[in-house]
């Protein structure tokens, strides 16, 4: 399968547009539609759960997208945060060096590689860093001195706010601090459709623990977060662990680890779990002059304590849960989105058989009825096979039918997206017969 099926499939049923696509679209930026924006929702929320509902010591934060420009500096971004950037003087498209360099590694001089657009050789500029953070300006006056980023990562939301947390609901280490919110990154070239975009959205949580014991608690967290992808229903065969070697730890990392997943395109992170040491804390400490170590009654000692980082990209694993998801059931001469009943966007369809004999009145009041319980659209155009296939392409796991029958017993048939079994229900045990389906799924 191609990544090209699942961008079609994304705008013709509504999960994801080109932004800006009346103008011509806007590069690497994407728009969520009905369908997208709901199950990226349930993605985050059952993050969320898992992050701050189940663990006692993890709370949550939303910390600002604009921050002061000291904390960049202190964390790296403004000196270090770069990609090697060369351009062709031929054709004048753009590249990553190290992406030019891992596809022609077969030539060791730069001035031998090929450019991948026009063909020639000898034409690609020397390579120069470009940082990748946006820029902005506060305030009326376009100056150096009032000059402010788009966040590259949440992280640095949480670690300037930790000491205020902690104090503000008397948190013991070891404690965590969960943030979902949008990151920026000018990246050079962007690709995969929402795999790497100059807009995302990052699920973080950074969790303090004392020295000594960080070694312990990556171990852990490492295998709390591979079992989450259970929830969403990802094929584990599709999961994997890779260990960050010396040469490709980041400068602030003690030990990394990435989630990957393979994607039509390969196999790619949507994870990472780190060990950042104090490196982070011991920065904010030194630029902004204030301690940031917590203290110890028990002990009557301050530390600065290490940190396990978990971070997730949400629009990477919506990209994921799309491509798993995806399934042509040639069997059936249909195309079926096949998620897992807890985040599909559409939980059932109601569908009267025909729009006569008093069925969509009764159609109107199954939908009254599960709509407390589950997101449920009513659908009476078409036939009804029509109407089953249109749903299966979007996801929904159940499709429910109001036909004669129902007005003589108060029954509906109650379909099964995947295997198209139908089964009889009574309308008053619909409910659970649905939540028991989602339960054994």
């Amino acid at each position: 399968m191609s990544i090209d099926k699942i961008v079609s499939l994304c705008k013709r049923r509504g999960f994801v547009f080109q932004s800006s696509e009346i103008y011509g679209g806007f590069g690497a930026i994407y728009d969520y539609g009905p369908l997208g924006i709901t199950l990226k929702n349930n993605i985050s929320q059952l993050w969320w759960r898992d992050m701050t509902q189940l663990h006692e010591n993890i709370v949550g934060l939303d910390s600002g997208i604009l921050m002061h420009p000291k904390i960049w500096e202190a964390s790296g971004h403004v000196g270090a945060f770069n990609d090697p950037l060369v351009d062709c003087k031929e054709c004048k498209s753009r590249y990553r060096a190290d992406d030019l360099v891992e596809k022609d590694n077969k030539n060791t001089e730069w001035i031998k590689i090929q450019c991948p657009k026009c063909g020639t050789t000898g034409k690609l500029t020397e390579p120069r860093q470009f940082n990748l953070m946006f820029k902005t300006n506060i305030g009326p006056v376009e100056d150096d001195s009032n000059i402010a980023f788009l966040r590259p990562e949440t992280a640095q939301g949480i670690y300037v706010n930790y000491l205020l947390t902690q104090n503000a609901l008397r948190l013991k280490v070891p404690f965590g601090i969960a943030q979902i919110g949008k990151a920026f990154r000018n990246e050079i070239v962007a690709r995969n459709f929402i795999f790497r975009t100059r807009e995302f959205e990052q699920m973080e949580m950074q969790y303090f623990v004392k020295p000594g014991e960080d070694d312990k608690s990556l171990n852990e967290w490492k295998q709390k977060r591979i079992s989450f992808y259970d929830q969403l229903g990802l094929n584990s065969s599709k999961l994997r662990f890779h260990e960050h070697g010396k040469n490709e730890l980041a400068h602030y990392a003690k030990e990394a680890w990435d989630i990957e997943f393979e994607f039509p395109f390969g196999w790619s992170e949507i994870e990472g779990i780190h060990n950042r040491t104090d490196f982070d804390l011991v920065q904010h400490e030194k630029f902004s002059g204030k301690k940031m170590e917590v203290f110890d009654q028990q002990k009557n000692e301050r530390f600065l304590p290490y940190i396990i980082e978990t971070s997730a990209g949400l629009n990477r694993i919506l990209l994921a849960v799309l491509s798993d998801a995806y399934w042509e059931d040639k069997d059936n001469d249909r195309l079926v989105m096949k998620f897992h009943p807890k985040i599909a966007p559409v939980t059932a369809v109601v569908c009267p058989l025909v729009k006569k004999d008093g069925l969509p009145e009764i159609g109107r009041k199954v939908m009254d009825l599960l709509k407390p319980h589950f997101i449920t659209i009513y659908d009476q155009q078409g036939s009804i096979g029509k109407r089953y296939y249109r749903q299966d392409e979007a996801g929904t796991p159940f499709g429910i039918t109001i036909d004669h029958q129902t007005g003589e017993d108060n029954s509906v048939t109650l379909r099964h997206r995947d295997n198209q079994q139908q089964d009889r229900v009574d309308i008053d045990q619909l409910v659970k017969a649905i939540n028991d389906s989602m339960e054994n799924y």
